[in-house]
């Protein structure tokens, strides 16, 4: 890390494996796990206390199954991706409706949020 960048709790992450490879060994459990450690870890750069940790993923586990509640869910979650990029000092290039559209295609929004987190991580 260069001596003038500030240490950042997003971490660096290959988005392949986030999005197909652990996906894919754990039969799906992983995107739960990514998707909790995102949250905390934006909240923690933004330092905001009320910013969701936990309500994203509950909603993900327990409100799934209405689609819509995913949806909305995911969406927020780019938005909030774009604004942890700007509380990063960096311009806010993570566009939801990106990120939401290209999760119909073969779930590759979650590929997307972490190439967007990832510059975030490597500032």
């Amino acid at each position: 890390m260069h001596p003038t960048q500030v240490a950042t709790p997003i971490q660096p992450r290959n988005p392949v494996l986030v999005w197909l490879v652990w996906p894919l060994i754990t039969l799906g459990i992983y995107f739960f796990v990514w998707y909790y450690k995102i949250h905390k870890e934006m909240a923690e750069l933004r330092r905001d206390p009320e910013a969701p940790v936990a309500g994203p993923l509950l909603v993900m586990i327990f409100l799934s199954w209405t689609g819509i509640a995913a949806l909305i869910s995911f969406w927020r979650t780019g938005n909030r991706i774009k604004q942890s990029q700007e509380a990063a000092g960096l311009e806010g290039t993570c566009n939801p409706l990106v990120g939401f559209l290209l999760n119909f295609a073969f779930g590759l929004g979650i590929l997307y949020y972490q190439l967007e987190l990832n510059k975030i991580a490597t500032q």
